[in-house]
């Protein structure tokens, strides 16, 4: 049965381009942790055993993997959860000829599906309009009021899609290489432009190896409260890059940065002269590790998305369905899994950017995981209960959290700090 992790880590390293054997990750524990049909436990060792070994040889034990994938579950501030887990409107709903996923958990989203149905925020007036919807047409209608919705497939009909076939088409972790910018070497500062889960996951590994990162978020969309879990490691500001004076800042940020890890759609930020050409161009020699839910091509590549909405679209709901209806993974390890493979993309181009020099992209989504995770051989095991304590750690504050998961030369990874959300000033 191990050797099923192990396979999906050789994938995964190869992808990555990181010259490592699966060998050189110590996995303890027993297996089952994250009983599903799809093989959830081998991918989360996989993702998390790429980012350790792209650091160095490592250890993992299994208990922790199962309680790091579901970390915002296990966050406590003063012994409460500040977390109120999914919003009302984000859920499944039954359509007229099968089921629809939304996502409302931003007010802005809500308010997008609430325009698409013509109704109010009351959840059976939602349930209603959308019973008398055929699914693509919910879908069509609150994505077209920019909102976040996707009809359930099964993986077959994903795949037999343009999207899906898009997303098919694109490598797991896609790498573009420009300029001829000198080495650099002995600084680790990651401008984050990330929130939600992936994102964070990433950027929050990175500073339990010692990165100094700085968060950058918009004053016009607040993260939600509660989302401490992501903030772990780094410092949070906040940023109107609209803004002439905000711009130039932002600019300023990342002549100092050695790495900017983005989780906006393909083409939004190029308005801001963030496109890989232009960065490249202006801020030759960074590390630039670009995020998104669908992927950088395809009908669907300027879509929004949140793992539970990927999930929907690619068949993992209808894989994981139960007589009720479409089902989800144990955690939402498309999100995280996708996180840490960000995190050993950037570690991966920060090693070639030393001994190479140029600016470097690597371009991985949400969907593609997906589908990686979905060709992966499927393994049934007994479900084995996972005992969280002993991966908990404590910080200032009244903070109870999840440790990073695994070792590095024998030494268990800690989280530096946690910093309130938007209370840092935007420079390094």
């Amino acid at each position: 049965m191990a050797a099923e992790w192990r396979r999906t880590l050789a994938g995964a390293l190869e992808a990555l381009g990181i010259e490592r054997s699966p060998d050189e990750l110590v996995v303890t524990g027993e297996l089952g942790h994250l009983a599903a049909r799809l093989p959830v436990e081998d991918t989360a060792i996989a993702c998390i055993g790429a980012a350790l070994l792209a650091a160095g040889p490592a250890e993992l034990a299994t208990g922790h993997v199962a309680a790091a994938v579901r970390s915002e579950a296990h966050f406590l501030l003063n012994g409460q959860s500040p977390q109120d887990g999914f919003a009302p409107m984000s859920r499944f709903w039954r359509a007229s000829d099968g089921w629809v996923r939304t996502h409302g958990n931003y007010p802005w989203h809500r308010e997008a599906l609430q325009r698409a149905l013509g109704t109010s925020d009351d959840v059976a007036a939602v349930g209603s309009a959308i019973a008398e919807l055929p699914a693509r047409e919910v879908e069509a209608r609150v994505v077209a009021a920019g909102g976040i919705a996707a009809a359930v497939r099964s993986p077959e009909q994903w795949r037999a899609e343009p999207p899906g076939r898009a997303v098919d088409a694109q490598p797991l972790v896609s790498a573009r290489q420009a300029g001829d910018a000198a080495p650099r070497r002995g600084r680790f500062r990651v401008l984050d432009l990330t929130r939600v889960i992936a994102g964070p996951v990433c950027t929050r590994f990175l500073a339990a190896l010692g990165a100094d990162v700085l968060r950058i978020d918009p004053p016009h969309r607040p993260e939600r409260p509660g989302s401490h879990d992501a903030l772990l490691g780094k410092r949070s500001a906040v940023l109107d890059a609209r803004t002439p004076e905000g711009l130039a800042r932002l600019h300023e940020l990342l002549d100092g940065a050695d790495v900017l890890v983005h989780g906006y759609r393909p083409g939004a930020l190029d308005r801001f002269g963030l496109d890989f050409e232009s960065l490249a161009d202006r801020h030759p020699g960074l590390v630039v590790v670009s995020l998104s839910a669908w992927g950088n091509s395809g009908p669907w590549g300027d879509r929004r998305g949140f793992d539970s909405i990927v999930q929907a679209a690619s068949g993992i709901a209808a894989v994981e369905s139960t007589s009720d209806g479409p089902g989800a993974l144990p955690c939402q390890l498309l999100d995280h899994g996708t996180g840490y493979l960000c995190a050993a993309a950037v570690l991966d181009g920060l090693r070639r950017q030393s001994e190479h020099g140029g600016t470097w992209l690597r371009e991985l989504s949400l969907a593609r995981t997906a589908h990686w995770l979905l060709d992966q051989p499927r393994t049934e095991r007994p479900a084995a209960p996972v005992n969280v304590e002993p991966w908990l750690t404590s910080l200032e504050g009244g903070i109870t959290a999840v440790a990073p998961p695994g070792r590095l030369d024998g030494r268990a990874l800690t989280w530096p700090f946690l910093q309130p959300y938007g209370t840092a000033e935007p420079a390094w």
